[in-house]
């Protein structure tokens, strides 16, 4: 893996990302950070600000001590501002915040009260700095990604299928629909980098069936190839069985009771890749402390179906395992939109 040093060529990938944002000269722009963020990125970002003529200061938190029975990783719910008031506002009443927390903002309690005062904020996946120079925001995906939100925001239904022997119903009335391409220059709006991304967050009670994770496909809280497959059970949003007698299958369900908490085993949100530049293998490529594991949410085509918190449900928690699937089909109302893990029609 290349070093962690400050490069030319990744101020300008960060340069170029937050002009995608709007950045602009004269602009107040805030690089929020924590003590055990990766350094070259919040020096990259720091950089980069300057470079676009933005005024620039850091807010640097302690990362909090760690409250979970288990270790938690890449969930998009930091819990670094620990609600402190003053904090909240200085970011607030930002023009642009660079997002570098471990964990990121995305879920964070904090964050309509941040976007509320017009901030907009992106959320820098904590990646080594190569990753987001091979994924920097396309401008073509955007139209792409939000016409999968449009059929999204449409569909009462979404039916997942494959030949590992996945069948899963969705519900979507009642949904809150989001997604990303990378860059977002709405104020009061947030984002991540990288993006590719078409999410629905259903309503309780929206979800039932039977989940198989094949060979090849993903955990990415343990940001492992899964060997051999998991059959997961679903019942009204709840895992209620996890098949697999194997490390793969033991893994899951020791993680999963950990928490002593039901609401770990709820979804948390469903939906497909949509970036062509995100590689499936890429994790192959990558140590465990370079890679958040963001692209491989993101590769096109992908179906992903996550556990933990979710707001629309009214369920919180901490546990939270985000899963892509190749090789899926998935259909809203009947119409293809993912065809055995490719993008279909005008998604493609």
């Amino acid at each position: 893996m290349q070093g962690e040093r400050i490069e030319a060529k990744w101020v300008e990938s960060f340069a170029t990302t937050f002009g995608l944002c709007g950045v602009k000269a004269g602009d107040v722009a805030v690089v929020l950070s924590e003590t055990q963020s990766r350094r070259v990125n919040v020096q990259l970002a720091e950089l980069a600000l300057a470079r676009l003529g933005a005024t620039v200061f850091h807010i640097v938190l302690s990362t909090p001590r760690q409250s979970a029975p288990v270790p938690v990783r890449s969930t998009g719910a930091s819990d670094a501002i620990a609600r402190i008031g003053p904090v909240v506002s200085a970011l607030a009443q930002s023009t642009f915040v660079a997002d570098l927390t471990i964990e990121g903002l995305l879920h964070a309690p904090e964050l309509p009260d941040i976007l509320k005062g017009g901030a907009r904020v992106l959320m820098v996946s904590n990646e080594h700095p190569e990753v987001l120079e091979r994924l920097m925001p396309d401008p073509a995906l955007e139209p792409k990604v939000k016409a999968g939100m449009r059929m999204l925001k449409g569909a009462k239904r979404m039916h997942v299928t494959s030949t590992a022997g996945t069948d899963l119903v969705i519900g979507l009335e009642g949904a809150r629909v989001g997604g990303g391409w990378g860059y977002s220059s709405r104020p009061g709006s947030i984002t991540h980098w990288p993006g590719g991304l078409c999410l629905a967050f259903p309503a309780e009670a929206s979800v039932n069936g039977t989940l198989v994770m094949d060979a090849g496909d993903v955990n990415l809280t343990f940001k492992r190839y899964l060997e051999r497959p998991i059959t997961l059970t679903i019942k009204d949003d709840y895992v209620v069985r996890i098949d697999g007698d194997h490390l793969d299958g033991a893994l899951m369900r020791e993680y999963f009771a950990a928490w002593g908490d039901r609401e770990a085993y709820a979804v948390s949100h469903v939906g497909w890749g949509m970036n062509p530049r995100a590689r499936w293998d890429s994790m192959a490529f990558y140590d465990k402390r370079d890679f958040n594991g963001t692209e491989l949410r993101a590769f096109g085509g992908n179906f992903l179906y996550s556990t933990g918190a979710n707001e629309v449900a009214g369920r919180h928690t901490l546990g939270h395992f985000d899963l892509p699937f190749r090789n899926t089909t998935v259909m809203l109302d009947g119409k293809l939109v993912v065809d055995g893990g490719v993008l279909h029609g005008e998604l493609a």
